[in-house]
């Protein structure tokens, strides 16, 4: 079993994860317009371009996301994307690039009593964020 974040979007998918690629280092391996599904495009005319689906590999996980038509968007809340790793210079180069623009900074990149790197934002996509790079226990 497996578990994925499943992001969603108001029109900015595309950009997003595009963004979230080259921040991230990940690989997009699939994406469709509302305009491009087999069966058929049921959507909104001015919704044709929007991203159906996107699905992005990201060292061994999968994030993924599409545009929500009208009136199915929400903005992101009770969650948050998660990014751990192992090197604090990798933490503050993450953080430096992934907050710019941000909406919201709730924890600068830091020092913790649990991490040696910590973070916690909500980018300019809407997307909450935390990075984390945990000390040696």
């Amino acid at each position: 079993m497996r578990l994925n974040a499943y992001l969603n979007f108001d029109g900015q998918c595309e950009e997003a994860f595009k963004f979230y690629e080259k921040v991230l280092g990940g690989k997009i391996e699939f994406m469709v317009r509302y305009d491009e599904m087999p069966e058929g495009n049921t959507s909104a005319p001015e919704l044709a371009k929007n991203i159906m689906h996107v699905s992005m590999k990201v060292g061994d996980t999968m994030l993924m996301g599409s545009d929500a038509p009208p009136p199915y968007f929400q903005k992101a809340q009770g969650m948050t994307v998660s990014i751990n790793t192992d090197k604090p210079d990798e933490a503050d180069r993450v953080f430096a690039e992934l907050s710019e623009g941000a909406t919201s900074i709730m924890m600068p990149i830091g020092e913790t009593s649990w991490a040696t790197r910590f973070a916690m934002f909500v980018d300019r996509y809407g997307t909450p964020w935390m990075i984390n790079c945990s000390k040696p226990m």
